[in-house]
């Protein structure tokens, strides 16, 4: 017997008509399809294009780097040398095929201003022999990064007046430790800087005194004052500027390593290093304050000085056979040194 309560359904069948080739469904079902395969194709072909160019500029960089490697900016390379050399500061000597590669980069570097080999190689044979010690360098240069290094285990402190040029080494080199200084004196006034100096020898311009305190006009006295307790063992004197009559010349900073080497307080001896010794400024106050009987003629260069200066000594003069010549400014040369071009 029949339930009552349950309602019929009513199910309707459509019969499905598969669209002829020429009718505009199949046109517009057609063209979709062949669209889907042209992105597909293109996709594809990109890819394959793209991974062709990833191997060819994989390749090409590897051969590039090979081949850059002989042109790559020498200075680069001593500050990168430089840089893993002092990594592990050590009192050991750094080996001598390391040395020979900083001396190499830094002699064939094309940086202006630079040093020439003979003077590079004096200054690494006296570091050498006396590192780690105690080194004042005066003046910022492409060298800089080569003196880090070879007095690796050691300290060294940079002396500059333009505080722009440290602020841009300073993230750049490894351990640099530089501090700048203002110079008030000028090349055009050598003969009257020279003149006060040799009236004041026996009171403000006195060859052993704290630097910190003096009054002579060619005092270095304006640095951090833990500076002034160093005994240093030896001092580069590759600075200030001097290329022009109005630039500080090297007049103070030749005075302040004469002064800082006869005042040490261990009775040790100072060794004075000045660049640029051929020219008539240099030379002069090399004469005047580091004097003659303390210069090493074996190591020195026509363009590099080389003092040994004994702590102590007497306290108004610098020089037992000093003299009061005056100074021929005529005969002083200009120079053409000057800070490498800073370049990003």
């Amino acid at each position: 017997m029949k339930n009552p309560n349950i309602t019929p359904k009513l199910i309707l069948f459509h019969p499905f008509h598969k669209p002829s080739p020429g009718s505009s469904t199949g046109i517009f079902s057609y063209l979709a399809s062949h669209h889907r395969l042209l992105i597909l194709l293109f996709i594809s072909c990109f890819t394959f294009a793209s991974l062709l160019t990833f191997l060819y500029s994989t390749s090409t960089t590897t051969s590039s780097y090979s081949n850059s490697s002989q042109t790559t900016d020498t200075f680069t390379a001593t500050a990168t040398i430089a840089a893993a050399a002092t990594a592990t500061p050590s009192s050991t000597p750094l080996p001598v095929p390391v040395v020979e590669a900083l001396i190499h980069y830094a002699a064939n570097t094309n940086a202006t201003g630079r040093m020439i080999e003979s003077d590079i190689r004096a200054v690494a044979n006296i570091l050498r022999r006396r590192g780690p010690c105690n080194l004042l360098v005066f003046g910022l240069s492409v060298e800089t990064p080569l003196w880090i290094a070879l007095n690796s285990g050691g300290r060294t402190v940079f002396l500059d007046e333009n505080q722009y040029y440290i602020a841009y080494l300073e993230p750049r080199h490894l351990g640099l430790e530089a501090y700048d200084v203002t110079y008030t004196t000028r090349v055009r006034d050598l003969q009257e800087l020279l003149s006060t100096a040799r009236a004041t020898r026996a009171t403000d311009c006195r060859p052993i005194q704290h630097l910190l305190f003096s009054e002579c006009r060619l005092a270095v006295n304006d640095l951090p004052n833990h500076l002034y307790d160093v005994d240093w063992d030896m001092i580069l004197v590759d600075g200030p500027s001097g290329w022009m009559q109005t630039s500080p010349g090297r007049t103070a900073s030749i005075f302040s390593s004469a002064v800082m080497a006869r005042s040490r307080r261990d009775g040790g001896k100072t060794e004075v290093l000045v660049h640029d010794y051929q020219f008539g400024l240099e030379k002069t106050c090399a004469h005047e304050f580091l004097c003659e009987e303390n210069r090493i003629e074996e190591s020195s260069t026509e363009s590099l000085g080389h003092f040994i200066i004994q702590s102590g000594g007497p306290r108004d003069a610098f020089c037992f056979n000093a003299t009061d010549d005056g100074v021929n400014i005529g005969r002083l040369r200009a120079r053409t040194r000057a800070h490498p071009l800073i370049t990003k």
